[in-house]
């Protein structure tokens, strides 16, 4: 509908220029009247007329008043001859001006072609254009249910492969035999051995699920088809399902190939989930995909993949053998992984020779294969902008924390007061995680406000950690409440700023009673079954599966664990005030404080 109007207002437009182009042959003149021969004989034996114009058979006259007049004469009469025939002297006609237009050749394109013809066109030019519209539309139409897959066969793009996707070592070493199914089945089939129908990989948003799936079908050098799952849910019921079975049709007219769904957890949610759980058409698509994965036809030479970072809401007929027979889980980059992870990203970007990408991935933990990307892209970012040639080290821990926090607010300006209950509240932070044995190191503190945080205190492990102890969840507990301990020990009041640190250690004392059965009174069980609704938006219901008097231990353990670390927050903070005094005075004076500064001031 967009396109027939802008081609309507196209030809409406160019309609109107030729309209204007066609007046400039018709201008208004002032109109002559008309008289007879006798009247004209008249105006000439009185020496009234100043000009005649023959034109062929049509005489125009202009009077010495200005007064024009046209007459016709006889198509084989001359001028000369009416003249006489009225006995006109000679003497009065020398008195008058008299021009002869000579005979025209018609011009046929300016009196035909371009008046009617042109017009005539350009109707059917647009009669023509807005049929056309009108078949493109209807033709969308029957072409709704077809699948709206992009296919890349090998050569059309860059091939990615195992070489480009850095860590996930397990994951590429099972995705390897798919590879080597598809390019040699027979070696596998002799054997007895059949193809995997469906490879699921599962992970944190960032690991390179995507990636992945690329880099198989660079690898195998196959057809790859690719599609999000929400491109199968539309409003009309059959739509899904209509493009599920074009989608599997179009891949076994170029088999071997694969098949790469992404987020399937938008397609393929647990069926009879409860309220907001059930929709009928992305069940239908659901079911389709069932049935094309794992039904009456085999489908040899096919392989499918998906990828979510949601598996616990997967249908189980999604998850059981013949259908995704192979679940790859990717985690998180270790150290070494990240490593890699930067020296790919880092490629075609001119780092400065004392950059450590080994330190950068020890200042990193926790960031996944995107962050990495986005955290290289952002230093490239902030070294142009600062006009260097190359990326410093000075710039990628900047962009450290602008990932992990957000920009400075350099135009955020606190007042001193406020600046000095921030320095305190950081170095509250900083100094009971120093003194705590069971504490991650301290990276930096500073009361730059940047993001969301007037001020920051970065701690980072020294070891990447699977497991933590309780007396890590200790410890951490009272860092966070050393920022509040502080405040009240210097100030006598608490402020707002201590708000969400309150917050992150109910949240963390909560997990150590509910979740990891770390209370001594309640014992090695967890409280409550968290539950997912979608209704009027994404909301989280715990279900509680303990009594009122248990509700009450439970309240009572979690105040117990804040309380407790509290007390020894300010048990550090008291015993060490002369240490909380230089970190904030350091802090008022240069803002930032790095680890080697920072330990300066316990030596």
């Amino acid at each position: 509908m967009k396109n027939i109007i802008i081609n309507f207002l196209v030809l409406l437009i160019l309609f109107l220029i030729m309209a204007g182009f066609f007046s400039l042959f018709n201008l208004p003149t002032e109109k002559a009247k008309e008289i007879g021969i006798t009247e004209f004989i008249s105006y000439l034996k009185n020496k009234e007329i100043k000009e005649i114009f023959v034109e062929e058979n049509k005489i125009n006259l202009i009077t010495k008043e200005g007064k024009k007049f046209f007459f016709f004469k006889e198509e084989k009469e001359t001028l000369q001859n009416l003249l006489n025939y009225y006995n006109v002297p000679p003497e009065i006609t020398e008195e008058v001006s008299i021009f002869v237009k000579p005979v025209a050749k018609q011009n046929i394109f300016l009196q035909v072609i371009v008046p009617v013809i042109l017009p005539l066109l350009l109707i059917i030019g647009f009669i023509y254009l807005f049929t056309r519209q009108l078949r493109g539309g209807a033709q969308e139409a029957f072409r709704f249910g077809e699948s709206k897959a992009r296919e890349i066969r090998p050569g059309e793009k860059p091939r990615v492969t195992f070489k480009d996707v850095a860590g996930v070592k397990e994951a590429k070493e099972e995705l390897k035999e798919i590879v080597e199914f598809l390019k040699n089945p027979k070696k596998f089939t002799a054997l007895g051995a059949k193809i995997p129908k469906g490879v699921l990989l599962l992970g944190m948003p960032g690991t390179g699920k995507t990636l992945l799936a690329r880099a198989v079908a660079g690898e195998a050098n196959v057809p790859f088809f690719h599609i999000s799952g929400s491109e199968f849910v539309e409003m009309f019921v059959g739509v899904g399902a209509s493009r599920v079975r074009d989608l599997f049709q179009r891949a076994k007219k170029n088999l071997p190939c694969i098949v790469f769904i992404d987020e399937l957890d938008a397609v393929g949610r647990m069926r009879g989930a409860g309220l907001g759980g059930g929709h009928d058409e992305r069940e239908q698509t659901l079911n389709q995909i069932l049935v094309e994965m794992d039904g009456f036809e085999p489908n040899i030479g096919l392989v499918v993949m998906a990828a979510s970072n949601r598996p616990d809401i997967l249908d189980p007929a999604l998850l059981r053998p013949g259908r995704f027979d192979r679940r790859i889980i990717l985690d998180m980059p270790d150290v070494k992984d990240r490593e890699e992870i930067l020296k790919i990203h880092s490629r075609g970007k001119p780092l400065a020779k004392n950059v450590s990408l080994r330190k950068i991935a020890e200042r990193t933990p926790g960031f996944s294969g995107a962050d990495l990307a986005n955290l290289m892209n952002e230093a490239a970012i902030l070294a142009a902008r600062r006009g260097k040639s190359k990326i410093y080290e000075k710039e990628i821990l900047e962009s450290i924390e602008k990932v992990l926090l957000g920009p400075e607010r350099k135009s955020h300006i606190l007042s001193e007061k406020e600046r000095k209950v921030i320095a305190y509240h950081e170095a509250g932070h900083a100094l009971v995680a120093h003194f705590l044995p069971h504490c991650d190191p301290v990276q930096k503190v500073s009361i730059i406000p940047r993001g969301l945080a007037a001020g920051y205190t970065i701690k980072m492990p020294e070891k990447e950690r699977y497991l933590k102890f309780k007396s890590e969840f200790l410890d951490n507990l009272t860092s966070t409440l050393g920022g509040y301990a502080a405040e009240e020990e210097i100030f006598g009041e608490i402020t707002t700023g201590a708000a969400n640190d309150l917050k992150l250690a109910t949240e963390m004392a909560k997990k150590l009673v509910t979740e990891f059965g770390m209370s001594e009174v309640l014992g090695p069980r967890t409280f409550g079954e968290r539950h997912e609704l979608i209704f009027l938006g994404r909301e989280i219901a715990e279900q509680r599966d303990y009594s009122e008097k248990t509700a009450e231990f439970i309240d009572q353990e979690i105040s117990k664990f804040i309380n407790s670390c509290y007390q020894k927050a300010k048990e550090i903070i008291k015993s060490k005030r002369e240490y909380l005094e230089k970190i904030a005075q350091k802090l008022l004076e240069k803002e930032t404080l790095e680890r080697d500064e920072f330990l300066k001031i316990f030596n």
